[in-house]
């Protein structure tokens, strides 16, 4: 019963058709239906990307872009999380306009709150291939978000169509990316309010949401006391040395799902925004409604926040920006 409430909160929230079906199916036959793609309308928004943006320019650039994801994730896995990751970072600040890519003194990518990212070589490795098929057709944020949504696929995540034809920005500044990113300090509040800035909701808030309550927890100087302690011995020797990764999902970092949220129910959150997440009264339903969500529902709910943060782009960027050569650097001609 607790399970098919939480489930029925989820479909009211969303409002989304296929989720409403699946919901309608779920009630009637008491079980998860099969339901592994997301679709989504044969046009986009008014923010002039299209779904067949390169069908006559580059008409292969999916298959590539899919192919190389997969040969850099079949090498490490992480990788996919990582991708994602550099994905959110790029669309949170202007839009989603590659600007996380530029690498000089000053760029977004040398930030504080970017020290971590990794990936780039996987973009770099399409960029090339792909200019040696179609050369400057293909952008650098349009790779970067086809990758995310492969990535989620590799992951065991729902495939969902992405519209293309997003221009690469000229401009990446280290400050703006400090000032806009999420690093893990934040309070709940705070982060409604920037996912509200990008037209994005507190349930996408919840669902890509995926710092330190180890030893300065909100500025006492001691850890977060709600950890449990078998958590806080194995993060605490996990973090001993700098060049340890911890995963987010402590059961089950290598696929997509709800484990997550029944890890946050057991103060098993790692970083601190993640876990006011479920103290919170505003986020804390979600986050119960999608500990209990069915497995195979959750992708599709992720499917469509990745879906629109991907479709976040700025006007300006689209008027005055370029298709680089290199992801590295602006175009020099």
């Amino acid at each position: 019963m607790k399970l098919l409430i939480s489930f029925f909160f989820l479909v009211s929230v969303f409002h989304f058709c296929s989720a409403s079906d699946y919901a309608t199916n779920y009630a009637e036959k008491g079980e998860a239906a099969e339901l592994k793609i997301l679709t989504l309308p044969v046009t986009s928004d008014s923010n002039g990307l299209s779904y067949d943006y390169y069908y006559q320019s580059c008409p292969n650039a999916e298959a590539i872009i899919s192919r190389k994801v997969k040969e850099w994730i079949d090498k490490d896995r992480t990788l996919a999380a990582s991708i994602l990751r550099l994905h959110f970072h790029d669309c949170v600040i202007k839009g989603c306009d590659g600007s996380i890519l530029l690498n000089h003194e000053g760029s977004e990518r040398s930030a504080d709150v970017s020290k971590t990212l990794r990936g780039f070589e996987v973009i770099d490795d399409i960029k090339a291939e792909l200019e040696k098929n179609c050369s400057r057709t293909v952008s650098c944020a349009d790779i970067l978000t086809s990758a995310s949504r492969d990535a989620t696929v590799f992951l065991g995540g729902s495939y969902w169509m992405v519209p293309y034809g997003r221009k690469d920005g000229k401009v990446s500044i280290d400050e703006e990316a400090d000032k806009m990113v999420p690093n893990g300090h934040e309070d709940i509040t705070s982060l409604i309010e920037l996912f509200q800035s990008k037209g994005l909701n507190l349930v996408d808030l919840v669902i890509l949401s995926v710092q330190d309550r180890l030893y300065n927890y909100q500025g006492t100087g001691k850890p977060d006391s709600t950890l449990p302690d078998r958590y806080l011995n194995f993060l605490t020797r996990k973090c001993r040395w700098a060049s340890e990764y911890i995963d987010l999902d402590a059961t089950s970092p290598t696929s997509l799902g709800n484990e997550y949220y029944k890890n946050l129910q057991k103060r098993m959150g790692l970083l601190s925004t993640d876990q006011l997440m479920y103290f919170d009264p505003r986020t804390q339903p979600l986050v119960n409604a999608l500990a209990y969500t069915p497995q195979d529902f959750y992708p599709q709910l992720f499917g469509v926040s990745m879906t629109k943060l991907g479709n976040i782009v700025d006007p300006e960027v689209q008027q005055e920006g370029e298709i680089r050569t290199n992801c590295n650097y602006v175009n020099s001609y």
